[in-house]
């Protein structure tokens, strides 16, 4: 509505009504999460917890409002019809932008559960947001490099019990959790440096997902499979703001997962490490060459 001014113009007015979005959401949010910081009891979270979901989903949907009134994108969106929004799912995407994120909120608000990213730690350090995060219980992980591990053999499967403790927390209510399997935005850069085999993806991380699902493997009824193409070129977050992303396609396929993937060990049974890596691969290679189709302006098969 809003995009026929300058593009200045628009980021300056987008990045004010997501401010007074944050502010609004955030101050309300934070009135019920203390009463959870202050008696946390079990039974009492299975109330709380669904009124900060809801309070979430109407921050999500006033998000799609001012993006509604300064934005003018083409949606391409296919794949939506069979989900539920009661339903247990463990979701990733490709990663290539900030921008990113506000696409898979506006997509699947409503149509699923409360999207919960795995965030960096460091993440929680973020002002206002690292709180509103931390009270929605999305799970922090600390990653520890080959190096650290190297002088400290003591924190090896840290990282990854930490992946535990914060899905045990989503058997209590209708949840996705979601991953982006590349651990980090794509850029050439980083396709060149790590050699991936892949056109237009990194390499994914397959060690964080294997975990959730042996966390709560039972509760995932299937796994989302989400890709997003920007025809136009990967938008940075004020390019989105200001009203410069035209067109954004978004693919959903819904994957069954193997029943036994929720029973094995990933750190400690290098078959079945295998063979999970190698669904992934299965699951990225086919992702890589649906971007390929997607840029290139042609579609395949109408997702179901």
């Amino acid at each position: 509505m809003l995009n026929f001014l300058p593009s200045p113009v628009v980021g300056t007015l987008a990045s004010i009504l997501l401010l007074i979005n944050v502010l609004l959401w955030s101050t309300l949010l934070f009135a019920f999460a203390i009463i959870k910081i202050l008696i946390p009891l079990k039974i009492l979270r299975l109330v709380i917890d669904p009124i900060l979901t809801k309070i979430a989903e109407g921050w999500v949907a006033c998000n799609s409002g001012w993006m509604a009134l300064t934005q003018k994108t083409n949606w391409d969106v296919k794949g939506l019809g069979q989900l539920k929004y009661k339903g247990w799912y463990l979701v990733n995407a490709n990663h290539q932008s900030w921008v990113d994120i506000l696409v898979l909120q506006h997509v699947f608000n409503g149509k699923i559960p409360l999207l919960k990213f795995f965030l960096k730690q460091e993440l929680i350090k973020v002002p206002i947001m690292g709180l509103c995060w931390w009270a929605l219980d999305f799970p922090f992980m600390k990653r520890f490099s080959k190096e650290y591990l190297e002088k400290h053999p003591e924190m090896k499967g840290k990282d990854l019990e930490t992946t535990r403790k914060a899905c045990e927390k989503f058997a209590l209510i209708p949840t996705s959790v979601m991953n982006f399997l590349e651990g980090t935005r794509f850029t050439q850069y980083k396709h060149e440096k790590q050699q991936s085999p892949y056109q237009h993806l990194l390499k994914p991380k397959a060690g964080g997902i294997a975990f959730a699902l042996n966390a709560m493997g039972d509760k995932f009824q299937s796994l989302l499979n989400i890709t997003i193409v920007y025809p136009d070129g990967i938008p940075s977050f004020w390019d989105f703001l200001s009203g410069k992303v035209k067109n954004i396609i978004v693919r959903v396929k819904e994957e069954n997962i193997p029943q036994h993937f929720t029973q094995k060990d990933y750190n400690n049974d290098p078959d079945f490490r295998h063979e999970f890596q190698q669904w992934i691969h299965g699951i990225w290679q086919e992702k890589d060459q649906e971007i390929h189709l997607l840029l290139n302006g042609q579609s395949q098969q109408p997702l179901k």
